[in-house]
């Protein structure tokens, strides 16, 4: 395609790179804009810890992972899968491997490496990048409206936009959600926090735990829910941990089950229960019985003092406890945002029905999944349809 066409892409984190790779690589003169200093900082923050790329499970469960089951979502994801991912990474020369829980890596765990040589490519590209400017939405005209780094508005006439401004999670980093403003008449779910830890009402006992981890666990929302697996921990105001965030976004009355012992049947653990001596006090013969110190508070706290005696209660409640939650921490701690746009204002190409030529994708999305390369996934994929879909519109629109 000839260089005379021109796109903007708004917002610098994983979706918007992809957007204005897949654009400059056909040969589309592509300005990238970001109102941070700087561009990526969700992604680094991402890679605090192990940046997880994506997860080599099977594709029909995988797929599953997301909400809401929308043909348009998955069919990006399928056509930009957890191999795309990883071939993508590698030909920046950035190796990775498998994690023996399935979770894909590069190497040397870490984002910075993969963060530089993606926007070398794109300076090879010429990809311009503009930092310090914040988009404020469009003109009458239809004109790309920016404030610059110098406070200076500016109205930009671009052939095609895409919008990758992100959510509302770690709003220090770039993505405060301002956009939300500037797009009349697109449906908006609201944004609330998902992959965040949850509140509880610890009695004094539990709080005497704050900071424990409990692992290889198992939790469910309903009987006939898919159960999640993992660790979690016991925070000073609730839980936090993998296992929480894959249950998927809750909120304040709802309840799931905890399974403390999954490696465990009720039948054995209830063995262990009633084989200790009858002499022992409760405290002994739980000890015993292998509970540890914060199952055995959890205990004293969910049973009446005239039930600790009973095993067979004793070995239910450990398999199924019940957890009520009162709410959650706040959107800026985060892990990612629930709600955004709709996916029914999107064509198949991702672009919004009401705003012809502009595009979206990544995080500002109503799309949501647990952690586990899943997000980061979706908006590498989302990035990518994106893209595709502004060539697709500047082919037919010459």
């Amino acid at each position: 395609m000839g260089s005379d066409r021109s796109a903007s892409v708004i917002g610098s984190g994983p979706a918007g790179l992809m957007a204005a790779d897949v654009l400059s690589h056909a040969g589309v003169k592509v300005k990238l804009y970001d109102h941070m200093p700087s561009p990526g900082r969700k992604l680094l923050r991402a890679g605090i810890g192990g940046l997880n790329l994506t997860h080599g499970e099977d594709t029909e469960l995988f797929l599953r992972r997301y909400t809401p089951q929308s043909a348009l979502l998955l069919q990006a994801i399928e056509r930009f899968n957890a191999l795309s991912v990883r071939n993508f990474v590698e030909k920046l020369g950035i190796p990775t491997y498998i994690g023996s829980s399935g979770r894909i890596f590069p190497t040397s765990m870490k984002a910075s490496p993969l963060l530089r040589a993606w926007l070398k490519r794109l300076y090879h590209q010429k990809v311009e990048l503009e930092l310090k400017t914040r988009w404020q939405g469009f003109s009458n005209n239809g004109e790309l409206h920016l404030i610059s780094a110098e406070d200076r508005e500016l109205l930009i006439r671009t052939d095609v936009t895409v919008l990758a401004l992100g959510g509302a999670s770690w709003p220090k980093l770039g993505s405060d959600a301002a956009w939300v403003t500037h797009l009349p008449g697109v449906r908006i779910a609201p944004l609330r926090p998902s992959n965040v830890g949850i509140l509880i009402d610890w009695p004094t006992r539990l709080l005497n735990h704050a900071g424990q981890p409990i692992k290889d666990c198992r939790a469910w929302k309903t009987a006939g829910d898919p159960i999640v697996s993992g660790d979690m921990i016991l925070t000073s105001y609730g839980l936090e941990g993998g296992v929480i965030y894959a249950l998927g976004p809750l909120e304040r009355g709802d309840t799931f089950q905890l399974d403390l012992r999954p490696q465990l049947s009720e039948d054995i653990l209830l063995a262990r229960l009633s084989s200790q001596r009858s002499g022992l006090n409760i405290s002994n013969r739980w000890r015993r019985a292998g509970l540890s110190p914060l199952e055995m508070d959890w205990l004293r706290e969910t049973l009446a003092k005239s039930e600790w005696s009973r095993t067979d209660l004793v070995a239910h409640t450990i398999k199924n406890m019940t957890v009520n939650v009162s709410g959650t921490r706040p959107l800026s701690e985060a892990i990612s945002t629930a709600g955004g746009i709709c996916l029914s204002n999107l064509d198949e190409n991702f672009m919004l029905n009401t705003y012809p030529g502009v595009f979206c994708a990544g995080e500002m999305l109503d799309v949501d999944a647990p952690t586990g390369g899943y997000l980061l996934t979706a908006a590498l994929a989302t990035g990518y349809a994106a893209g595709q879909g502004a060539l697709n519109w500047l082919k037919k629109h010459p």
